[in-house]
Order: C-alpha cells, then structure tokens, then sequence
C-alpha cells in the first residue's frame, strides 16, 4: 500500500504538489563574494515547505560539480555557475519566466 500526500491527497506517486509549486516559485539566482575572494552563486526565492530543498541541493552540486549547502532558505554553490544553474532549474520543471538571474 502507498503512502498518501497529506497536502493533495493523491498517492506518493500521482502527486503534483512539487510539480505545481515548481511553477510558482520567483527564484533569483546571483553572484556573492565572500570571505577571502571566493565566489558563490546564491540561489534564493524558493519556498522551503513546498520544495525539498535538501534534495535539490544535492541535485545541483551534482550536475554541476561543485561543493555547496542550503542555508536560511538560499542555496549557495561554490563557484560561478549562473548560466549551468538555470538550465538545469529548467530541467528540474521550473518556469522559464519565474527565474531571474543577476550578475
């Protein structure tokens, strides 16, 4: 027997919840300059109750191989990874239009 979403109450399996959410979201992604020079591209907008963050961290460090973590509701990724990030946010199913990039 499958779990049950407890947001749409569809099976784990048929759920859109992500997938709606994935649409709505305002995602900026920019560059920040820390400590000693290193660069870091911050990626913030994102709604930490209707998007797994931990899961799409992990996703992107993948893809784009580089270190990185989820903090007070931003991603930050070693590195300047602005163009690689939105293509694959666009992968991912998230709206072309909803993703602003900074520089």
């Amino acid at each position: 027997m499958s779990e049950i979403c407890s947001k749409c109450g569809l099976p784990k399996e048929l759920c859109v919840c992500e997938t709606i959410a994935k649409e709505s979201q305002e995602i900026t992604i920019l560059l920040e300059s820390k400590k000693f020079g290193k660069v870091y591209t911050v990626i913030y907008g994102l709604d930490e109750k209707e998007i797994d963050m931990t899961d799409l961290t992990k996703k992107l460090k993948s893809k784009l191989a580089c270190g990185g973590t989820t903090k007070q509701g931003k991603i930050e990724l070693q590195g300047n990874h602005i163009q690689k990030t939105k293509e694959i946010l666009l992968g991912l199913g998230f709206a072309p239009d909803t993703i602003i990039t900074r520089q």
